[in-house]
């Protein structure tokens, strides 16, 4: 019975924690733009964070490492380093956008000036982390983000267009202009980039470690990806067609999360506008506190240092500093009065030119027989895997030009 209801708030945990302020910001934003005719670029992201997720935790599981024990043995010192500084900044990034858009909420509700919301945002984080259990973190903040949900069900009263939906599943280019073209394939890796987000991988590997799995944990890694991250895609979905339905057509663009409550009390009143700013305000701290923990994981599983909410802070200091340093920067950052939404949509772009860094090592390892034994990839997984490295590739090599070519997703 233990065994069920731990796989149980494990698809739940999983579900709850799949939406960022990011991916919300994105999702809507191309639902707005384009309908449904980029749904399909979900289905490819769901599929490729379920891969990802199923690799990272089953190499945990089996030996112990999380993301970056590999990144340092797969890659070397050099290469590992680079993909370290890159991937601790795309989180520090990730993590002040996480922390304006909360003190965006708070604004809406309490009308205080934001550079004080930004500081008790910091503090609010550095006392959940300091004194709740790693399994406390994952579960309350995972389990309240559920409330996310609600736009699921904002989306369904709005009754979609399931014909458009089901068209909307197969690739196709819209017969547009040149500069919407491109401003279709610039959405289309930021929504391949919002799915697969590389801190969501380091975490969850790295929360694997601080659960103690072992190889008997494997098929409950391979449920929780599965069936959670394919629940989160149908939430990311939810929120695609709200754009199309809601935002689209009175013209409105999803920089503000308060635009997300609006399209929920649209539909739900009042309480449709309080589930969604809770829900939200869960699944952004979630991925602020994802994001600083990710950042000290790395880290020091780099460079060999104790790490661990299962450590005591005075048996492992480096990474107490670190988490602390980047919530610390993170909200500095938003001090300086830079648009959080700008942010994240730079740190979307980004993690998908270092996605391949650390996939790449993941992969390797994770097909090599001598070092995963009755548990490396079977054909599934290494077709899969090889498949996917080549399209984040390709991503990688695409977002930067198309980031500056459609002047930040402007047209």
């Amino acid at each position: 019975m233990s065994r069920i209801l731990e796989i149980f708030l494990g698809i739940l945990t999983a579900m709850g924690g799949f939406v960022e302020i990011g991916e919300l910001t994105f999702m809507m934003n191309a639902g707005s733009l384009f309908n449904y005719r980029l749904l399909w670029v979900v289905v490819i992201g769901v599929v490729g964070i379920i891969v990802y997720g199923e690799i990272a935790g089953r190499i945990a599981a089996v030996r112990g490492q999380a993301v970056f024990n590999v990144v340092r043995e797969r890659a070397g010192i050099r290469l590992g380093l680079l993909t370290l500084v890159a991937a601790t900044l795309v989180c520090l990034l990730t993590c002040a956008a996480e922390i304006g858009a909360i003190a965006m909420l708070w604004e809406l509700v309490t009308a205080w000036p934001y550079r004080l919301l930004l500081v008790l945002g910091l503090v609010f984080f550095l006392l959940v982390i300091w004194f709740l259990p790693f399994k406390a973190i994952e579960r309350v903040f995972g389990l309240m983000g559920l409330l996310m949900t609600v736009f699921i069900v904002v989306a369904w009263k709005m009754h979609p267009d399931w014909s458009q939906a089901t068209a909307g599943l197969v690739p196709s280019i819209p017969a547009v202009s040149s500069d919407k073209q491109l401003l279709y394939a610039y959405y289309a890796v930021a929504l391949v980039s919002s799915v697969m987000l590389p801190y969501e991988t380091y975490f969850y590997a790295s929360g694997a470690i601080e659960d103690r799995w072992t190889p008997r944990d494997i098929n409950l890694n391979r449920i929780i990806v599965i069936v959670g991250f394919a629940l989160g895609g149908v939430l990311a979905a939810a929120l695609m067609s709200i754009g199309s339905q809601f935002l689209g057509p009175h013209q409105i663009e999803a920089g503000l999360p308060g635009t997300a409550g609006l399209a929920a009390a649209s539909e739900m009143g009042r309480a449709g506008l309080w589930l969604a700013l809770i829900g939200m305000f869960f699944a952004f701290a979630g991925a602020a506190i994802e994001t600083a923990m990710s950042s000290a994981y790395d880290v020091c599983q780099f460079f060999g240092w104790r790490w661990g909410k299962f450590c005591p802070p005075r048996t492992a200091p480096r990474f107490v500093l670190s988490w602390g340093i980047v919530l610390l920067l993170a909200t500095l950052i938003v001090m300086t009065g830079v648009d959080p939404i700008k942010v994240v949509e730079y740190s979307i772009i980004f993690s998908v030119v270092i996605l391949p860094l650390t996939y790449f090592p993941l992969m390797a390892i994770s097909r090599d027989a001598d070092v995963m034994g009755v548990y490396v990839n079977g054909v599934v997984a290494n077709t899969l895997g090889w498949l996917y490295f080549v399209l984040i590739c390709i991503a990688a090599v695409a977002a930067i030009p198309l980031l500056v070519l459609t002047h930040g997703g402007q047209g």
